[in-house]
């Protein structure tokens, strides 16, 4: 599992009569699935709470996914049975009068939270997270972020827990269907409708828990979230349905074994996983068929005995309202408080019990309880459809009302680094700004200030290892210059596609995520070593050697790799990028080393750009220590490269942003960082002038 990785859910399923009592004409309640949904639900909190004790809490979602898929589809065999069909009306009106009245109130109070607590330039982002999970998608909405490199900074968004319940509502669209397509082969063929039922799901448990071994290796931060992985999960509880009337002749002796071993799974589950392992995959059987074997014994009364107990069973009822609420209390609580340590995360998910128990009484069981006597399935619909538009709107008012002062501005006083003036070489003017009227780019459309190669998908992501190579400037121009290197580099491909036009030269890009061009291997998003990176840079170096331009531009944001004995250290990146410079220099390729820019550090503010939004009257309070900042950054490998290579030129552009000790967060009204370090589009355009003063003399020489 990835770190950081989002919270779980709670089935929201009704609370359902045993199916093979059902089977029988009978029914009877069963305590022992109560009790397995508190025991999911508290794994759950415990772990979200930070508890230490508790670093595989996240099996609770497993635990649900599979209660899920028993009751669920113990309820559509009932009915399969009883009439020979399966209602589609009857079915999403029982799942939207069980689901949406509390999902409206928490997404509501949320879209009320993100306003009163949260950092402004987080509406938009938290605002469409809002819509999706008002519409049970925001789980792909949640995978796309976790692989968008551009989104590596988004906070934590408080309806993250909303994916897995995505997953359920996308399993019942599936099943459903595929139950009415069981009843009606069963009826022409005169086939045993469980035996085709068990058919059905096995098709969809086998491929899926497949796939879910396979993404979970190559992507687990995708992998995670998106509902291809989870359907076997759901689909073994389905199994369990399917064979409820099997189950009551298990020997007691060995249903007992099965109740007590698959509880002890998933305990130690919760107890010795942690967050490095691989999830969803081959692991998550482990409480996947715990689960399954508890339920199992459940039918024949064997279930251990301690999960019928009152204060379990009334827990698991609580169960999905204590959900919804504990995961945005959590979120906002950081809010206010910053990391909140085991004590307070504690104390914030039993305060939850509160608003979940309100939540419970006045809103879920008195709708439920109305909309099963007095409403018909169209009207139950009806009423679950204006709810979800409720919150549709909240979540769209969030993402679009920001204040005047936030919106991105049209003054035409804002300059940046073109305010600035040139001195024998050296930037004069710059000084640290406490208050600006109009800042542009706005703080919260920072994150979105970036150069137009993005939009023209012309950055190979990280999984990618042949190059792409997109040309810009003029490509008419007689000198032809390749920009290679990461996002640090490619921060400045706007600002030198206009430097490009204006000296009639060719510009082509050839960067990549994370992936600085050097023969050498650093970290990936895995912290182990980004093979797709070094794959990639022998490609590239290949392809400039057999069609060398006259100059190769780079820049980077890492400063160490992997040396000989496995250790990270700066001496082993800048022999790398010393021997790719070498290559380039003895084929006849310039080599022009653009320093990576001052680096600011890590702070409870959190990025520059969110720091000017919560100080937009105090900037200077976001300033940073410029040589700390340097430090910091890649230019210490790129310098130190350079120095080994007497070939190699290096452009500085220090200056431009720093003035001689610090380094401000606005610099003529111009916002300069964006994620990270990254600068702003907007503030690296304003560099031109400055920038083609540097390197135009440098190119003079290629051609």
């Amino acid at each position: 599992m990835t770190a950081g990785a989002a919270p779980q859910t709670v089935d929201p399923g009704q609370r359902e009569l045993n199916p093979g009592a059902a089977s029988r004409g009978t029914s009877a309640f069963r305590p022992d699935v109560e009790g397995l949904r508190a025991l999911a639900i508290g794994a759950v909190l415990l772990y979200h709470a930070g508890i230490v004790a508790v670093p595989g809490g996240f099996v609770g979602v497993d635990v649900f996914f599979v209660i899920s898929g028993f009751l669920i589809t113990g309820q559509l065999v009932r009915e399969l049975e009883a009439t020979g069909r399966v209602s589609l009306l009857r079915f999403y009106a029982r799942r939207a009068r069980r689901l949406l009245p509390a999902a409206a109130l928490v997404l509501v109070a949320t879209a009320v939270m993100v306003v009163a607590l949260g950092s402004v330039v987080d509406r938009r982002t938290f605002g469409g997270d809002i819509v999706a999970a008002s519409g049970y998608v925001v789980n792909w909405r949640l995978a796309e972020r976790s692989v968008d490199y551009l989104a590596e900074d988004v906070g934590v968004s408080p309806v993250q827990h909303f994916w897995s319940l995505s997953v359920e509502e996308q399993f019942y669209v599936i099943w459903p269907l595929l139950l009415i397509v069981v009843g009606l082969l069963a009826r022409r063929f005169r086939w045993p409708a469980r035996t085709v039922m068990a058919a059905g799901l096995a098709a969809i448990v086998v491929p899926s828990f497949i796939w879910s071994v396979v993404m979970s290796s190559a992507d687990p931060s995708s992998a995670f979230f998106v509902t291809t992985t989870r359907l076997w999960e759901l689909g073994i509880g389905g199994l369990v349905a399917v064979g409820v009337a099997v189950w009551p002749r298990v020997p007691k002796p060995v249903a007992l074994a099965l109740g007590w071993s698959g509880l002890a799974a998933i305990i130690a589950g919760a107890l010795l996983l942690d967050e490095s392992a691989t999830w969803p995959g081959h692991l998550a059987l482990v409480p996947v068929l715990g689960t399954a074997a508890v339920i199992v014994a459940g039918a024949t009364r064997s279930a251990p005995a301690i999960l019928g107990h009152r204060l379990l069973v009334w827990l698991g009822g609580l169960s999905y309202s204590l959900y919804l609420w504990h995961w945005p209390l959590l979120v906002a609580a950081t809010w206010v408080w910053g990391d909140l340590g085991q004590k307070r995360g504690l104390l914030v998910v039993l305060l939850a019990l509160i608003p979940a128990w309100l939540s419970y009484k006045l809103v879920e069981d008195p709708v439920r309880r109305i909309a099963q006597t007095r409403w018909t399935p169209r009207m139950t619909l009806s009423v679950g459809l204006n709810l979800t538009a409720v919150s549709v709107i909240a979540g769209l008012v969030l993402a679009i009302a920001l204040p005047q002062e936030n919106r991105t501005t049209t003054a035409t006083t804002a300059s940046g680094a073109a305010g600035l003036t040139l001195e024998d070489g050296r930037v004069a003017g710059l000084e640290l700004q406490d208050s600006s009227d109009s800042i542009a780019p706005a703080p919260a459309d920072a994150p979105d200030d970036v150069p137009r190669a993005y939009a023209d998908d012309c950055v190979a992501d990280p999984e990618t290892t042949e190059p792409t190579i997109c040309t810009y400037g003029d490509p008419a121009g007689n000198v032809r210059v390749v920009l290679a290197g990461d996002s640090k580099a490619l921060q400045w491909a706007d600002a030198l596609d206009a430097v490009a036009k204006s000296e009639s030269w060719q510009l082509d890009l050839a960067t990549k995520s994370a992936c600085g061009f050097a023969d050498a291997i650093r970290t990936g998003f895995d912290d182990g070593p980004y093979e797709e990176c070094q794959e990639y840079n022998e490609n590239l170096l290949s392809e400039l050697l057999r069609d060398p331009p006259d100059a190769v531009i780079v820049s980077q944001r890492h400063s160490t790799a992997f040396d000989a004995d496995g250790d990270l250290t700066t001496a082993a990146m800048a022999d790398g990028l010393g021997r790719t410079w070498e290559t380039l220099e003895e084929h006849g390729i310039d080599v022009i080393a653009l320093l990576d820019n001052p680096a600011p550090p890590e702070t409870s503010e959190g990025e520059v750009y969110r720091c000017v939004a919560a100080h937009p009257a105090e900037l200077s309070s976001c300033a940073f220590t410029r040589d700390e900042a340097i430090d910091r950054s890649g230019a210490i490998a790129l310098r130190a490269a350079a120095e080994q290579s007497r070939d190699v030129d290096i452009v500085d552009m220090t200056d431009t942003l720093c003035e001689d000790t610090a380094c401000p967060p606005v610099i003529g009204d111009v916002l300069v960082y964006r994620q990270g370090s990254h600068i702003t589009n907007t503030y690296a355009m304003s560099t031109r002038v400055i920038l083609a003063d540097r390197i135009a003399p440098l190119l003079e020489t290629s051609s």
